[in-house]
């Protein structure tokens, strides 16, 4: 007689669920974004981004002990300059804001592993994410500014840069500046599938990064393609990368699958923060479990493939770890 198979047994208890799980979230897994700005005791609301804030060095080194007691070790570094120009000269000065919050983690968290965002769209006048001539952006010239930001903030003492300007040949620009530098322990994680994503928007306000012409997507990946992710990322790798990039995260699990099944290297998802405020929106009218969602959500991205995700759940997450479990 055959004994029908009966899956309902592996579910029977918390438990058994727990010991039957394919997939777990733990602190080692996520990267809490910072968003850093000049000043002392500044902390601003980012308004489509509720409970993330920009702040001061002072406050982002509170925010990182709080951080680190709920066991996350991973931080990705951005900043908003005081002043702008057409060149991102700013991008590269070593009293830039990013590089001077390096210096400051750093020297209070020498073990945190601190990453810093490398593109000039918070740094231009104009917002583009390179230089920008009659409104085209020049690809070659803006890997010099991107070579000269990741160097600096290389020598602030961020461990891996990670480029996202989708500039063609970026990472080795990168990789070459770093190394000539004798900066070779520092690691590029790379934004190698970065789609021109609606997603973003929230994002711009929190790094005042909005293009102020025209749109990104010369540069940044058609959201109708999958083919191209694999022939960018295996670009990015052949030239150097460290990690690879899946950004957004939500709707592109197809891509962060396809990806994993391609190549052996570390992977990456962005959260990006439209699916972070779209969750939160939802949340404030009730009509979500915001710490369910969140959790099988964070699962979603680990079950397609990733082994790493940046998001901006991650310390609310962690605080509430044991609420999602139900």
């Amino acid at each position: 007689m055959i004994m029908s198979r009966r899956p309902r047994r592996l579910r029977v208890t918390d438990s058994v669920r727990s010991a039957v799980r394919e997939n777990n979230i733990q602190a080692d897994d996520l990267i809490y974004p910072l968003f850093v700005v000049e000043g002392d005791q500044k902390k601003i609301t980012i308004s489509s981004m509720p409970g993330i804030f920009k702040q001061s060095i002072d406050l982002i080194l509170k925010e990182i002990e709080e951080c680190t007691q709920l066991g996350i070790k991973a931080f990705i570094l951005f900043g908003t300059p005081s002043t702008k120009d057409a060149r991102a000269t700013k991008a590269y000065d070593t009293n830039n804001i990013v590089q001077k919050a390096t210096r400051a983690i750093k020297s209070k968290f020498p073990d945190v592993w601190l990453i810093a965002d490398i593109c000039v769209c918070s740094y231009t006048d104009h917002g583009h994410c390179g230089i920008l001539d009659h409104g085209k952006v020049l690809n070659d010239e803006s890997l010099e500014v991107l070579a000269k930001m990741a160097v600096s903030c290389s020598n602030a003492g961020v461990d891996t840069v990670a480029p996202s300007a989708m500039m063609d040949n970026q990472i080795q620009a990168l990789r070459t500046a770093l190394d000539k530098e004798h900066l070779i322990e520092t690691s590029i994680m790379s934004y190698s599938a970065k789609y021109f994503s609606s997603f973003y928007g929230p994002f711009r306000e929190a790094a005042d990064s909005a293009p102020q012409q025209g749109d990104r997507s010369t540069y940044q990946m058609d959201p109708g393609n999958s083919k191209e992710a694999i022939v960018e990322t295996q670009i990015d790798i052949d030239q150097g990368a460290d990690f690879i990039m899946v950004k957004p995260a939500m709707s592109y699990m197809d891509i962060i699958t396809k990806l994993d099944a391609a190549f052996d290297i570390p992977l990456v998802a962005y959260n990006v923060s439209g699916e972070y405020s779209m969750i939160k929106a939802a949340a404030e009218k009730g009509w979500i479990d915001e710490k369910k969602l969140v959790h099988e959500l964070l699962l979603s991205f680990k079950r397609a493939g990733a082994d790493l995700i940046i998001s901006y759940f991650a310390k609310d997450f962690l605080k509430h770890q044991n609420g999602f479990q139900s």
